[in-house]
């Protein structure tokens, strides 16, 4: 048998393809609508901060409990809390926010082996895809803190991180929370990244790893007391041409 013989008839071809291409336009609707349902939902949380950490801890595990305390705080302190809406340091996240003064948010992944969302959201949203869901984190967020994590948590610093750096996004204060497991990325950053000047030095500067959950809290306020937490005009257009 020849390959023409394995290959569709030039009718069937057409046929599929217009069957993708309405698929793809149908798709593309969809993406479109996440953006245009969470924005609007998310309008009246600010000032927020995102959370992220992993999805796998146990909720008697230190980093757990460490980031409930995180999260109570910010929400006593004003701010609405964002985080995955999933379990482990998402929950905790949630769990501290929901008890505090502040609204608790879940962004919540829909993924092929289940991700349930906890009980701890006072909003909760629901996303297809990651990227339109990274954006509403970066979009609604004033200050991130990053909780100790596994791909999704680099995912999401790095993709802060990029945007900071090149100028798409504002800075905001990236906090890396948990300085035992850290310490090695940021030393292998320094010592790999800016020695081999894939980055500049002072890229190092737009993130700080911060234990106390006091300071963490009292860091985002420094970093807004002379400009107030409103994003200014230069940077709205930023946010917009994310």
């Amino acid at each position: 048998m020849s390959l023409s013989d394995k290959l569709p008839q030039t009718s069937d071809r057409y046929a599929m393809m217009q069957r993708f291409r309405s698929r793809e336009a149908w798709h593309v609707l969809k993406i479109l609508s996440e953006f245009v349902e969470s924005a609007e939902e998310l309008q009246t949380i600010t000032p927020a901060v995102s959370i992220f950490g992993s999805a796998r801890t146990a909720r008697d595990h230190p980093y757990y409990k460490l980031t409930e305390e995180v999260a109570r705080l910010l929400s006593d302190a004003g701010f609405s809390v964002l985080s995955g809406g999933g379990p482990g340091i998402m929950e905790a996240a949630n769990k501290g926010a929901f008890y505090g003064k502040s609204p608790s948010v879940g962004l919540n992944i829909v993924l092929p082996h289940e991700q349930k969302p906890n009980e701890y959201q006072d909003l909760s949203l629901r996303f297809n895809h990651f990227f339109s869901r990274k954006v509403m984190f970066v979009q609604h967020a004033i200050a991130y803190v990053v909780m100790p994590g596994g791909f999704g948590t680099l995912d999401e610093m790095f993709e802060a991180l990029t945007l900071v750096q090149t100028g798409k996004s504002r800075r905001i204060p990236i906090i890396l929370c948990g300085r035992s497991f850290w310490q090695g990325l940021v030393d292998w950053v320094r010592d790999r990244l800016v020695a081999e000047k894939m980055i500049n030095p002072g890229d190092l500067d737009l993130l700080r790893i911060i234990d106390e959950p006091q300071q963490i809290v009292e860091t985002i306020f420094k970093h807004y007391e002379t400009r107030g937490f409103e994003a200014l005009p230069a940077e709205r257009e930023q946010l917009l041409n994310l």
